[in-house]
């Protein structure tokens, strides 16, 4: 039995919809479900049978009905989106009950429970465009990819836009330390290092810290330095959902946790200084990222070396020019991150990056 969930009431106050309806008196079943529900990031209602409210029952956005529920809920409106939920993988007689109550989907825990806690997520988040994400990454060390990475994310932020910055690169510093947020509230990557499966976005962005108007995950100052793959492609995977605009700093070095992200940036920008030396170091990031990242564009720093312009470099690189990175002075009292001052060039570099990139994807 197959069906799809039709409703579409969000709450306005924090851009999420709202949770599910759970059925039942089950106290071990509904542990259960509570359970998978936080895991997805969702706030359910429940009630023991049908409830009193009038429309209740028709605008949730998902039902799960417990199997000892389901003579309580037999003469309900018939609606998409009702799950029956039990535990008895013997019990031929739920899908008899199943049939009664007009439910799409007859689900059996705990084997069930990632499909769960997947539609959970979907229905209360939403399943719409997901975020234009972008990877920043040096063609050598000390090209200015941080610096770039955080101008985007602050430009995006600006333009009103639900923005996440992803640090990626554990020996990078930090770019809380960039944003001026080292002390900031919130989780940072290591909390998440145990994450598999499906990890609700809002609850994600709701933990980060928020800097600038955007939503910053980075490194703490403790020890650990890697992040295991599953983990990486479940928290971008999260942020990808939610929409707006995601920017990753990537690091030069590309193992598995690094090819997860890679797999998710729909538009990489190679930074290279106008130097020989630091062409042929990007030569060799690009061969790489490339194998995973099929948009991936050259953004040039200067000052040149005799005879070489952007133009020269994306050539000896064979990638998209992007343009050049303007150089921007720091604010003179400090403070401020990096594209914070909205006129300045770099700024504006920033601006047209999004506007082309956000007219590519059919967004304005």
């Amino acid at each position: 039995m197959t069906g799809s969930i039709v409703h579409d009431r969000t709450d306005t106050a924090n851009g999420r919809r709202d949770g599910p309806l759970i059925v039942t008196e089950d106290a071990e079943l509904l542990d259960d479900l509570l359970r998978l529900c936080a895991a997805a990031g969702a706030r359910p209602e429940v009630h023991p049978g049908v409830p009193a409210g009038r429309g209740r029952w028709e605008a949730a956005p998902l039902v799960l009905v417990g199997d000892d529920a389901a003579r309580r809920v037999r003469g309900a409106a018939r609606r998409h989106g009702v799950v029956l939920v039990g535990r008895d993988q013997d019990d031929s007689g739920v899908w008899r009950r199943a049939v009664e109550i007009g439910a799409d989907h007859v689900l059996v825990l705990p084997d069930g429970e990632q499909w769960l806690v997947d539609r959970i997520a979907d229905v209360t988040e939403g399943v719409g465009r997901p975020a234009l994400t972008v990877g920043v990454i040096g063609g050598r060390g000390g090209a200015g990819a941080s610096t770039l990475a955080c101008a985007l994310a602050v430009t995006s932020a600006r333009r009103g836009r639900r923005t996440l910055l992803v640090d990626a690169d554990p020996l990078g510093g930090g770019l809380d330390v960039l944003l001026g947020g080292e002390s900031a509230e919130g989780l940072r990557w290591p909390a998440f290092a145990g994450s598999h499966g499906r990890v609700g976005g809002g609850a994600l962005e709701e933990s980060l810290p928020e800097l600038h108007s955007l939503r910053v995950l980075s490194w703490d100052r403790g020890d650990t330095v890697t992040v295991p793959p599953q983990a990486v492609r479940a928290v971008l995977a999260a942020a990808r959902r939610r929409g707006g605009t995601v920017v990753v700093d990537l690091p030069r070095r590309i193992d598995e946790g690094v090819a997860e992200a890679l797999a998710q940036v729909d538009v990489g920008v190679l930074v290279v200084p106008a130097e020989l030396r630091a062409i042929a170091a990007a030569r060799r990031v690009a061969s790489v990222a490339g194998m995973v990242l099929g948009d991936l564009r050259v953004a040039v720093r200067g000052p040149y070396a005799p005879g070489l312009d952007d133009r020269a470099v994306a050539r000896l690189l064979g990638l998209p020019l992007l343009g050049e990175v303007p150089p921007e002075a720091p604010p003179p009292n400090g403070g401020a991150p990096p594209g914070a001052a909205a006129r300045g060039p770099l700024a504006r570099f920033c601006s047209a990056f999004w506007e082309r990139a956000l007219a590519g994807a059919g967004e304005s």
